[in-house]
């Protein structure tokens, strides 16, 4: 099974960029992954919040293949420990599916598109964080994850 993160847009933020890609090579040492970055919209600003989210979901639903399993990092999806989290990847592994994609959306979230494409939506917490802090927060909890499937030490229980 390949694991992708389709993220919205680049981040500016240095120091967020570099713990990203940190938690990348990391996880690259226990499974592929590849992470693609949607360029961000352009003249958006005359547009409203549902506008930028059409146009960002054509962005995404042309990015996914049929055969994918989507999965949204979404305030309104279901919450996991990192054990149950874990599990999840698992469960995912097993069911034979080639391609787990995490779709981190932009500053408004998803359309409904998008949401009706979405084969599951994950909630990192029910509080919110900026799409850019979102990758490092996603990207630690995945690596976490692979780590306990792997009996790693770097989750202590």
């Amino acid at each position: 099974m390949k694991i992708k993160l389709l993220l919205n847009g680049k981040t500016n933020d240095k120091v967020l960029q570099e713990l990203s890609d940190r938690y990348v090579k990391r996880i690259k040492g226990f499974t592929g992954l590849e992470v693609e970055v949607i360029p961000d919209l352009k003249n958006t600003k005359h547009l409203s919040p549902e506008q930028v989210k059409d146009k960002e979901a054509k962005l995404i639903l042309d990015r996914l293949n049929a055969s994918d399993f989507v999965v949204l990092l979404d305030e309104k999806g279901k919450e996991f420990t990192s054990e149950q989290f874990a599990a999840f990847l698992q469960k995912q592994m097993n069911s034979g599916i080639k391609n787990l994609l995490f779709v981190v959306g932009g500053a408004y979230g998803f359309s409904e598109a998008v949401y009706k494409r979405a084969n599951y939506k994950l909630a990192l917490s029910q509080m919110t964080f900026s799409h850019q802090l979102v990758r490092v927060i996603f990207l630690e909890q995945l690596y976490r994850g692979l780590a306990i499937l792997n009996h790693h030490p770097y989750h202590n229980p």
